[in-house]
């Protein structure tokens, strides 16, 4: 907060062309940062990369037969959701359940990284992408519901 003040472009609107354009670059450059930051994903791949080994999640998929297993029922569920008694009630719990096996998730890519087990890291990072992408049909399906409810 304290360095996106500092490099503010509004602070530069008198400053020279250069000052300008550095004041836009370093802003991006701390936006970036942030969003890394607050991105489990990103986060634990800008660590990797910081070790010297890059990962492409568009080309990597897990093979863990069992966590594949486990995130078909979970899209089983939602695809199901409707049908339940209190279908709010039911996704604020799987978003909960979500929430707990990503922070596990994160603890195990953590000791990994810190035992310099890469290939176990690497691992962690591809499931933690199935978890994100699991959360935001939650966060979507959520929406719904309550768009649903309201009109």
């Amino acid at each position: 907060m304290a360095l996106q003040k500092q490099v503010h472009p509004d602070k530069y609107t008198s400053g020279t062309d250069q000052e300008k354009r550095l004041s836009m670059q370093q802003t991006s450059w701390i936006n970036e940062a942030q969003a890394t930051l607050k991105d489990p994903v990103a986060r634990a791949t800008y660590l990797l990369k910081l070790k010297g080994t890059d990962i492409n999640l568009e080309n990597e998929t897990t093979m863990d037969a069992g966590f594949l297993m486990q995130q078909l029922e979970l899209r089983e569920r939602l695809g199901n959701i409707r049908n339940e008694k209190d279908p709010l009630d039911s996704i604020d719990q799987m978003s909960k359940e979500l929430k707990s096996a990503t922070e596990e998730m994160m603890k195990s890519f953590s000791e990994s990284y810190d035992a310099d087990e890469i290939d176990d890291a690497r691992e962690w990072i591809r499931k933690l992408q199935f978890m994100q992408k699991a959360k935001k049909e939650i966060d979507t399906l959520s929406a719904d519901l309550e768009d649903e409810l309201m009109g």
